[in-house]
């Protein structure tokens, strides 16, 4: 056994005016709550090490319902949580219950049918109307096998009680896909594969992903880790007892996925030349959309940018000796998007590029530009990589490492 390593959906832009007078609405908001609070407590109040955040509140008040809907929440969120830290000299932030979730709209569970880690995201209908029918689409029996659907499966579509506009997205536990380092060349050829791949398909079927930076890249590292990580702070056990030890991507091959539908936009074959107001998503550099927003634009060629720009941050400008992606990155982030390659033959491209690396070159060690490493931990690093890579070697283990599809 290997051992660790450690439908169409035209957009009309809101008037400046209408966005302003939203954005002060809210802050006078804001200001009138913090006055409130002052009034009431004398001094703003400050939220003890281990409480619960406010965001956090209104998951607890799901507890009990999504128990019954077969989805349990950590012991956090129960109605008669006690903290284990109480009464001791335990400092929150060290105990499986202390850290709070970082995003108000994402919690995690356990499906209580199998035990299955998943995460739940609740959404507004009324903000995103085709969220939870493009991800139902994905899900289809005929796409959902298909081993190019990168798409996060949609698992179960919850509608909440008393609650008309929202909605619960049931989906697989799965982690930033950058969390875990990669190890070797091959490792992260064969992630920009799957996410090529996985944008093509989606575009192959008319769907226009609008935001696909990469924060909205997922991997699925349940098996990657030797236990089970914790939802809020993967580099611990999920019981916290210990660091979460975890293999390499070679020795355990994740598959990555494409979330969060929230932008997206689906078309029927009659389209040719989808046009949409500019949506800005959580990548702001779009050359496109840095002058006027008011003229429509063909979303799909933006999505290329995107995905470029992954590629371009995430490992070209970041890691030593990726070069030779650079004339597939240049193609794919052109200011012009009528310049800009098709996901399909992105895709040719970079096969092309992945059959011109030699076998050394996909097993050599992955390592940072800006990141120090002080001579002896280079040593050190490099010896265990020249071990795992000499083990790889006589058990003739793909340098390029591919799920079992």
């Amino acid at each position: 056994m290997s051992k660790p390593f450690f439908a169409r959906h035209k957009r009309t832009p809101k008037p400046k005016a209408e966005i302003k007078a939203k954005e002060a609405a809210e802050l006078e908001r804001r200001q009138a709550r913090k006055q409130k609070e002052l009034a009431v407590f004398g001094t703003e109040p400050k939220r003890s090490p281990g409480a619960l955040a406010e965001r956090e509140i209104w998951w607890c008040q799901q507890y009990q319902w999504l128990k019954g809907q077969g989805y349990l929440l950590r012991s956090r969120y129960a109605p008669d949580w006690v903290p284990s830290w109480e009464g001791s000299k335990r400092n929150p932030l060290d105990c499986e219950d202390g850290p709070a979730m970082v995003l108000g709209r994402i919690m995690d569970a356990t499906r209580l049918s199998d035990g299955l880690y998943v995460s739940l995201k609740v959404i507004e209908k009324s903000e995103h109307p085709r969220e939870a029918e493009i991800g139902r689409y994905f899900m289809a029996e005929k796409l959902a096998s298909d081993p190019k659907n990168h798409c996060v499966p949609f698992l179960e579509v919850l509608s909440v009680p008393n609650e008309d506009d929202k909605q619960i997205i049931v989906m697989p536990l799965l982690l930033d896909f950058t969390k875990l380092p990669f190890d070797t060349f091959g490792e992260v050829i064969e992630c920009i594969r799957q996410l090529l791949e996985g944008l093509w398909f989606m575009h192959k079927h008319l769907v226009a992903h609008c935001d696909c930076m990469w924060m909205n890249i997922m991997m699925d590292a349940k098996d990657l880790y030797v236990e089970p990580y914790h939802p809020v702070e993967p580099h611990m056990k999920r019981d916290f007892r210990g660091y979460a030890s975890h293999y390499t991507r070679t020795q355990r091959p994740p598959k990555y996925y494409f979330i969060d539908f929230g932008l997206s936009c689906q078309y029927d074959t009659s389209e040719e030349n989808p046009l949409e107001y500019p949506v800005l998503g959580g990548d702001k550099t779009v050359p496109e959309f840095q002058n006027n927003i008011n003229i429509r634009l063909n979303p799909f060629p933006t999505d290329v940018y995107y995905l470029g720009n992954v590629i371009r941050e995430q490992f070209l400008d970041t890691k030593i000796g990726f070069e030779f992606l650079k004339p597939l990155v240049d193609d794919m982030v052109q200011d012009d998007p009528s310049k800009r390659p098709k996901m399909e033959q992105a895709v040719e491209q970079f096969d092309s590029i992945r059959q011109s690396l030699t076998t050394w070159k996909l097993r050599s060690r992955v390592t940072d530009k800006y990141k120090y490493e002080d001579p002896f931990e280079h040593l050190y690093r490099g010896a265990a990589h020249w071990k795992r890579r000499i083990g790889f070697i006589v058990k003739r283990v793909s340098p390029i490492p591919r799920l079992s599809e």
